[in-house]
């Protein structure tokens, strides 16, 4: 498939997925769709923002746990990193492990990505480093021959918590098939205090409103809808069963707006589901990664936010 090609397929779904999302009585869009290279951007400035947690609390809590962790999982494994973004967390990894195979690095945006292989490569002349333009909410295959084991797959930050349970326990049974014998080192968060979850989701600066907001302006750029931006606005809600923060995109009047052959229409005070993010406490993470065939190896937790680590070893 051309590059042509493939862009073309991915704006054809993207706009499946929107109308499908946008034309039901509650209305979402799959937050998948956030990471163009304006949304991988932007996330990137979240995560450097002092209202974002986090990435703080890994970014302290990474460190202190490398060593032991490249410890278990032992040398020559060759490194795969789901949602790698800015490729900033790995070389936190790369540095502690011992003679490191190979780095594949797995992401949505593809220039994105490319842009952030290519400031890591020169600090890692020894290690090949494979950018993998992919979308790990569905089944992946590695490059035949890129990742020999023994393999270390790597889920930084709060991705998890981006899928429902059963999407979570989906991602790690697919997980399990794409890296096969393996180690799986995962990040999750048990945050419930409101306050520091309405500064992280709601706020970040203005930062995290614009990387939702962006979505309205990827659709009028990529799928030729008419939306009004200025008719949007972010908020975010917690919820129970099971806790979680909710991203929307609130229409402050009345709107009608064309996205492909359908006209979507808003009453006021009516939302977009942007996205999700799922809090696990340590024991129930591992109980829903064991059911994929996930053994738990280490357990580390922050002790400021609770944010933990995962060490788990395929069945």
């Amino acid at each position: 498939m051309s590059a042509a090609e493939a862009v073309a397929s991915e704006r054809t779904e993207f706009l499946r997925d929107a109308l499908a999302g946008l034309s039901g009585a509650a209305k979402t869009l799959p937050g998948k769709y956030l990471w163009d290279e304006t949304g991988s951007d932007l996330f990137d400035r979240i995560c450097a923002h002092p209202d974002y947690y986090p990435t703080k609390r890994e970014m302290a809590l990474l460190p202190r746990v490398a060593a032991e962790m490249a410890a278990l999982v032992g040398p020559g494994v060759s490194v795969v990193e789901f949602g790698s973004g800015a490729s900033r967390k790995i070389r936190t990894l790369l540095d502690a492990l011992e003679a490191p195979a190979a780095y594949l690095a797995l992401d949505i945006s593809g220039a994105y990505l490319e842009a952030a292989i290519a400031r890591l490569a020169p600090d890692y002349p020894k290690v090949p480093m494979v950018p993998v333009c992919a979308d790990y909410s569905k089944p992946i295959r590695l490059p035949p021959g890129a990742a020999a084991p023994p393999i270390l797959g790597f889920f930084p930050g709060t991705s998890i918590g981006n899928f429902t349970p059963e999407q979570a326990k989906g991602f790690l049974a697919r997980a399990r098939e794409t890296l096969g014998p393996s180690h799986f080192l995962v990040g999750a968060d048990p945050t419930h205090d409101p306050a520091r979850l309405r500064r992280a989701y709601g706020e970040a600066g203005g930062l995290m409103p614009a990387l939702h907001l962006n979505l309205i302006e990827r659709m009028n750029r990529e799928l030729g809808s008419d939306f009004d931006r200025s008719n949007f606005r972010h908020e975010v809600r917690l919820a129970d069963d099971p806790f979680r923060v909710e991203a929307h995109l609130v229409a402050t009047r009345p709107g009608a707006y064309q996205l492909g052959d359908r006209t979507i229409r808003f009453a006021a005070g009516e939302s977009i589901r942007t996205d999700t993010s799922h809090k696990y406490a340590p024991d129930t993470f591992r109980a829903l990664a064991s059911a994929q065939g996930w053994e738990p190896v280490r357990l580390w937790v922050d002790e400021d936010s609770g944010f933990s680590l995962h060490l788990f070893q395929a069945r």
